[in-house]
């Protein structure tokens, strides 16, 4: 298969690659997904070779994206995707709480959304400064 891109295209390809495996990988431990750690290294070793050296370090044979672009905004925009996603599942969780219901039918939808918004609103304001923990 050949595809062909632009250096800029290619380089969000890059992102693009980095972002899934960090997703997929970041929290395994050693039980990793070496299928896509492959695939990414093979991607950055191309990068090296496609006038994009400075985003890729080599060690003993293999390739890895450098801690320029480790440290150029890809972890900000990880960080920021990681933030939404904590606080719309902090705000559907906390709201079926509320419900006392996991499961909530048709009929419920419109009161979990509301739910959902009353807390993302207060997310939104205060972030987590107001949460807080009590014993049952």
């Amino acid at each position: 298969m050949n595809i062909e891109l632009t250096e800029k295209e290619f380089r969000r390809l890059l992102d693009l690659i980095y972002i899934g495996n960090w997703i997929l990988n970041s929290t395994r431990g050693d039980d990793r997904f070496e299928d896509y750690d492959n695939l990414q290294e093979k991607f950055f070793r191309l990068a090296g070779k496609n006038g994009l050296k400075s985003l890729v370090e080599s060690y003993m044979g293999h390739y890895f994206p450098s801690k320029a672009y480790e440290e150029g905004g890809i972890h900000e925009a990880i960080a920021d995707y990681e933030d939404a996603i904590f606080f719309d599942i902090l705000a559907e969780e906390l709201a079926r709480r509320d419900m006392l219901d996991e499961n909530v039918n048709q009929e419920d939808v419109a009161e979990l959304s509301a739910r959902m918004n009353d807390y993302m609103s207060e997310f939104e304001k205060n972030g987590i400064d107001r949460l807080t923990v009590e014993e049952r």
